[in-house]
């Protein structure tokens, strides 16, 4: 008897599990069958759960109506160039609160904790009309330079990821003579490859479904990203809903598959990331 408990226990806690994944898949599912229907049984009842016949034609008539090429090119250029600020400006901050020793120390790290609970609607008109003095408004600028600034929440998470490498590490380079450069460079950012690939997953999708700043910082359609690209859709081709589920798979179908090779490393970053401090 004592031997099946577990064994039940283990079954139930599988089962609840894959009702709670299949909860999850359910709406892809139902935005992959509505991409692959004909018109006719996008709203029939009861519902079609499997398409028939399978309408392929729906994806490349889809990415027609939108330059969606230009438009990947758009995001991929601002997510990168994002996530590429976001690494190199947090973790220098993120080292600074963590291992090196200065005046004022806490009282910036507690500043930036309480800038935390801003929310970014109270920022948005005075961030806006600085922009537009800067005459950075129908630019990639106003999407990727602040992202070189630092981010309150990542520098957060960068930093407790630090606190947790030994300090005895950084003292034994500087005992050899390594610089704070040196330092950083050679032995915080190697051990904080996870961390670092968990902040660039975050920012990467962040920028990839970034839709209020686009919308508010360009004008020309050469410049459109895809979030944009698929609310253009949406207002030209409303009522073509087998397109526009197959655009919005089309969109969604990169961060997945990126997510899905860097789950791993995604899980050990936010695991190993600790709360000393």
């Amino acid at each position: 008897m004592n031997r099946r408990k577990p064994l039940w226990r283990t079954v139930l806690t599988h089962l609840i599990l894959l009702g709670i994944g299949v909860s999850f898949g359910l709406p892809f599912y139902w935005l992959l069958s509505t991409a692959l229907k004909p018109d006719a049984q996008v709203f029939a009842m009861p519902p079609v759960w499997v398409p028939h016949p399978i309408v392929w034609q729906n994806f490349p008539r889809a990415l027609r109506y939108i330059p969606f090429w230009l438009y990947l090119r758009n995001t991929v250029f601002i997510c990168v160039s994002t996530v590429f600020g976001t690494l190199i400006s947090c973790s220098l901050v993120a080292y600074s609160l963590a291992k090196i020793q200065w005046r004022y120390r806490k009282v910036v790290f507690s500043s930036l904790l309480v800038s935390l609970i801003l929310p970014a609607q109270v920022t948005l008109i005075p961030t806006f009309t600085i922009f537009k003095w800067l005459g950075w408004i129908n630019t990639f600028k106003p999407l990727i330079l602040p992202s070189f600034l630092g981010s309150a929440f990542y520098n957060f998470f960068l930093r407790q990821f630090f606190m947790t490498i030994p300090n005895e590490l950084s003292d034994a380079a500087r005992i050899d003579g390594c610089s704070e450069t040196g330092i950083y460079w050679r032995v915080i950012l190697p051990l904080a490859k996870p961390a670092l690939a968990t902040v660039a997953l975050f920012t990467f999708v962040g920028g990839w479904n970034d839709f209020m700043g686009p919308l508010l910082y360009l004008n020309d359609d050469r410049l459109y990203t895809l979030a944009l690209g698929l609310q253009q859709f949406v207002s030209q081709h409303g009522a073509e809903w087998s397109m526009l589920m197959a655009a919005s798979t089309v969109m969604t179908l990169p961060i997945m598959v990126l997510f899905f090779f860097a789950q791993r490393t995604f899980i050990q970053g936010v695991t190993l990331t600790g709360i000393k401090g």
